[in-house]
């Protein structure tokens, strides 16, 4: 049985997903993207997921709705959120629903890997 954990990355931006899975990779972790929270929902990934990294705002389901959507299946999947549009209300509240990160766009690469490190890390 592979042990590798599994991110998966959510963010509508090709080229920010691009960047998180070749720094996902990097780290010798496995990385499988998603341009909508749609498309995570629909894979066969998402019980395999081990850390959600998401964007806040995409369409047609936030990442707001796409924790509350997991939630409501029961998975309690650690998720970092990340936004180029910071709200201090969205943050309290996704932090609040058990997220482990949220953080501005743009982030630097040590900030990502610290919070994939307490997802990883975390106990529940």
């Amino acid at each position: 049985m592979n042990k590798t954990p599994l991110i998966s990355i959510v963010d509508d931006d090709s080229i920010v997903r691009g960047a998180i899975e070749s720094l996902v990779t990097s780290l010798g972790f496995l990385a499988y993207t998603f341009p909508s929270a749609e498309a995570f929902l629909e894979s066969r990934l998402v019980a395999e997921t081990s850390c959600l990294i998401s964007d806040v705002q995409l369409p047609d389901i936030s990442g707001v709705e796409l924790q509350e959507r997991l939630a409501d299946l029961g998975l309690s999947i650690p998720t970092i959120f990340i936004t180029a549009y910071p709200d201090n209300a969205v943050r309290t509240r996704v932090l609040g629903a058990g997220a482990v990160c949220f953080l501005r766009k743009p982030f630097d690469a040590q900030s990502l890997i610290q919070c994939i490190d307490n997802a990883l890390n975390r106990q529940d």
